[in-house]
């Protein structure tokens, strides 16, 4: 997907039609599934992001000292394009500093940062004082909690790669 005009809305699940269990699904308003996360068996810590028809987009690796890094493609060879460190985790509040490689493979100057709460399925990505995208869960009328099951990802404009924004929200759940 490349950056629109408008707000682009997201809906998150693993009970979309064509996903396999374990999966998470990444549905437009129409209930295409446009990315999925396939998290693999084997190693434990590897996330594979998907787009619709299956290709790899990112590999994404989860290290014991809680940072993350993103690969493009399958293969960890391939070249690293994000890592991640949580800043603060606290029952209420997650942050997550994202620092995007540049092409010579060194952390650039532009970064990212994520804030919320992982538990209510909330969470704020920031380009500076920009925010880039939100999620946020899914009211009914009448409802008086929302089921924490399927969320909602809005990206706002100006963002450039909403394969990564996914890949961030998929770190912050995790």
């Amino acid at each position: 997907m490349t950056s629109s005009p408008i707000p682009v809305d997201l809906f998150v699940s693993k009970k979309h039609p064509g996903l396999t269990v374990g999966d998470l699904g990444f549905a437009d308003a129409s209930g295409n599934v446009i990315f999925r996360v396939n998290r693999q068996s084997s190693p434990k810590n590897k996330r594979l992001f998907l787009d619709s028809t299956g290709n790899p987009l990112i590999s994404i690796y989860r290290y014991r000292n809680g940072s993350w890094q993103g690969f493009t493609g399958e293969d960890d060879q391939k070249q690293c394009i994000f890592r991640v460190q949580r800043t603060v985790n606290k029952l209420t509040r997650t942050e997550l500093e994202v620092f995007l490689v540049g092409v010579n493979g060194e952390d650039s100057a532009s970064k990212l940062k994520v804030k919320g709460c992982p538990f209510q399925k909330s969470c704020t990505i920031y380009r500076g004082n920009d925010i880039v995208a939100q999620t946020s869960l899914m009211y009914k009328l009448r409802q008086l909690y929302a089921k924490r099951n399927k969320f909602r990802l809005t990206i706002f404009p100006g963002s450039d790669d909403h394969a990564l924004v996914a890949a961030l929200v998929v770190i912050f759940l995790d």
